[in-house]
């Protein structure tokens, strides 16, 4: 497995990243790693590596657990940064951040309990065209 992440330019530090936020790596499919490495190659210039990894992985990870387990995971103050970040990517749109919330619709990984309190049942709260190869 480790020599078909090297091929696509995935690293371990992803998985550590997820360890860290309270979310098992092997949850989490090889395409949505791929894809946050390759979001980081493109949009983290400037940006350490490991930084955006951690922040990558906060987003997924509240997405994923929810508030309460990513409360009891991280911190309260941590999920209310995340909150924040959310309601930011919602209202700006073309962001990071909103590219990483609709790669967690689209993959099935987005808390039913995210999804409707921030209203994201449906994809058309984005521009289109936001994740791109």
């Amino acid at each position: 497995m480790f020599g078909l992440f090297s091929l696509f330019g995935c690293t371990p530090a992803v998985d550590g990243a997820l360890r860290a936020v309270g979310i098992h790596p092997m949850l989490v499919p090889d395409a949505v790693k791929i894809t946050i490495t390759r979001m980081q190659k493109r949009n983290g210039a400037g940006r350490d590596a490991e930084t955006f990894y951690r922040d990558a992985a906060e987003l997924l990870g509240y997405c994923m657990l929810g508030q309460e387990l990513f409360i009891e995971s991280n911190s309260a103050f941590a999920a209310d940064r995340v909150e924040e970040r959310i309601e930011v990517a919602i209202d700006v749109g073309d962001s990071g951040d909103a590219q990483l919330i609709l790669l967690a619709l689209h993959s099935g990984l987005m808390a039913e309990e995210v999804a409707e309190r921030f209203d994201l049942d449906d994809a058309g709260d984005f521009p289109d065209g936001l994740i791109r190869d």
